[in-house]
């Protein structure tokens, strides 16, 4: 229960802080934040090579759905966020648990599932508004 608390202050904790800096890209800045939460499981698996290598595949193809959500269209980039945040409940079926912190898929899933749904609301928000420009 207290890491999806975390996850979920975390989440809005970075929304509100990077709503403050107006000036920012902000496809930049949460396609940075997908990169990286793929090759945080990198970097907790390292000592395991067979996780080690099914990690850095999927950190590779989160990185990719950054590149494009940043590049061709933010919605590569909000699926990558909601898509990161399943893998992080599949983890344990599919990688070794043991290697990553406790508690880390609720964390981490709620705070991918935050960033993921106002990224939609906010790409929902331009799409109104008649503007076609990235979220």
């Amino acid at each position: 229960m207290n890491a999806t608390i975390v996850g979920i202050s975390s989440g809005l904790f970075t929304i509100l802080v990077f709503a403050f800096f107006k000036r920012l890209d902000k496809d930049v800045i949460y396609g940075l934040i997908l990169a990286a939460i793929g090759f945080l499981y990198v970097g907790y698996t390292w000592s395991d090579i067979s996780t080690l290598i099914m990690n850095l595949v999927q950190a590779l193809f989160f990185l990719m759905l950054a590149y494009y959500g940043i590049k061709k269209n933010s919605y590569y980039m909000i699926a990558g966020y909601f898509l990161h945040g399943l893998w992080d409940f599949m983890y344990g079926h599919v990688g070794d648990p043991s290697l990553i912190p406790p508690d880390y898929d609720w964390f981490c899933s709620t705070y991918d599932f935050i960033i993921g749904f106002y990224l939609l609301v906010l790409k929902s928000k331009l799409n109104r508004n008649g503007r076609n420009d990235q979220a």
